[in-house]
């Protein structure tokens, strides 16, 4: 690993590090009003959620790197106390991009970068019309965290109304693969957060779960099976016992016999292809009356795709009989 100290390091390669590494982050599409009537839009990715009751966000405009001074919106929001906050969509993401250089004070970044300026409700700030999640927000305080380049201002504002277009909800929740939102990595490089980029983790039962401590030590030392996996069997609430997994191995007996001379490796790889652990099971049990020499790992990586699926029952009783 490389170990480094900030006071040893430029500006330059701490912001490098750090946008590289804490990565993907949100973006905060703000919209500030000078005091003047200037209307003004950037985007920033140092931004999160703290609370819900009532309802909290914090973005930071950073000190310019190459001077030090401070951006516009830090100088209107300071100054007015308001302003609004959108997420960024794949669909408007170039829109944005364009919003992110130093364009000299009063520039319109609305009709710069095409995007369109709504009234709000109850703050001065407009919202963008184009992005589905838009919250009006009056600022809390500001946080000063240094003075020199590149320093951050964490502006922490509570959120008044929200504005959520209908079409993004599913179920009366708002599904991400609707949404479609994009988040900022290193360098050039952007998140998109739909599709198979998504996935599901079950929250484990805090009093009922297992913990690795009590997995079995023939599991901890699997050679297939990888931490998360370890750590999705130890969610389970209890280890079955060999009645049960007995039960199960009945289910899933072959219904037919295999030809000693047949590959049922390879008939185990086609179904392992098509992420059918269902049908992974069965070929494995006739592998183990066949004594194939990679029955463990067969058995386990079986457990491991029914984990894929989220399963752990299954998998469960599959270790179990492997190691039978």
């Amino acid at each position: 690993m490389r170990h480094l100290e900030p006071k040893e390091m430029s500006v330059t390669e701490i912001f490098s590090l750090i946008t590289g590494g804490i990565t993907p982050r949100p973006i905060a599409l703000v919209a500030t009003t000078s005091e003047d009537g200037h209307q003004n839009l950037a985007p920033f990715s140092f931004f999160n959620v703290f609370g819900v009751n009532p309802p909290y966000v914090a973005f930071s405009p950073s000190r310019k790197m190459h001077d030090g001074s401070q951006k516009d919106t830090y100088y209107n929001l300071k100054r007015t106390h308001e302003c609004t906050i959108q997420l960024v969509t794949s669909d408007m993401v170039e829109q944005v991009n364009l919003t992110s250089a130093d364009y000299p004070h009063g520039l319109n970044e609305f009709s710069h970068c095409g995007l369109t300026p709504i009234p709000s409700d109850l703050v001065t700030s407009p919202r963008v019309k184009e992005s589905p999640f838009q919250m009006e927000c009056v600022l809390d305080q500001i946080i000063e965290l240094g003075k020199g380049k590149g320093s951050g201002n964490l502006m922490i504002c509570e959120v008044v109304k929200f504005h959520v277009v209908e079409e993004i909800f599913r179920n009366n929740m708002i599904d991400p693969d609707l949404l479609d939102v994009v988040g900022r990595s290193g360098g050039r490089c952007y998140t998109r957060n739909i599709g198979e980029a998504l996935f599901e983790v079950e929250r484990p039962k805090s009093s009922q779960s297992l913990g690795f401590k009590k997995l079995p030590d023939f599991i901890l030392k699997s050679q297939v099976l990888t931490a998360n996996n370890l750590a999705q069997l130890a969610g389970y609430h209890q280890i079955p016992n060999e009645e049960e997994v007995a039960d199960f191995i009945l289910c899933y007996e072959p219904q037919k016999e295999y030809d000693p001379d047949q590959d049922l490796s390879r008939t185990f790889e086609h179904y392992c292809l098509d992420q059918d652990y269902h049908q992974m099971i069965t070929v494995a049990i006739a592998l183990k009356h066949q004594k194939h020499p990679l029955t463990l790992q067969i058995l386990e990586r079986t457990a491991q795709m029914a984990l894929h699926f989220g399963d752990q029952k299954f998998a469960w009783k599959t270790l179990i009989y492997a190691s039978l």
